[in-house]
């Protein structure tokens, strides 16, 4: 998802919500589990679905600029 690809500001803050929603249902699932390889496996989901809202955030951050000048 996270990708060069531009989106209105509606699109991303669909997806910006989405996004805090699926890191908000791991966090969840990762209280919920127990075991070194959940937790692992987890935290990555966790960071690459973080990372993917850092880059929507930057974009719209972006494009909120762009639209004040």
């Amino acid at each position: 998802m996270a990708n060069e690809t531009s989106f209105s500001r509606d699109e991303l803050d669909r997806r910006i919500a989405i996004l805090r929603d699926n890191i908000r249902q791991l966090i969840e699932q990762a209280a919920a589990s127990s075991g070194a390889a959940d937790e692992a496996r987890n935290a990555d989901r966790i960071a690459e679905q973080q990372d993917e809202l850092d880059a929507l955030i930057k974009q719209r951050d972006a494009l909120q600029k762009q639209h004040k000048k």
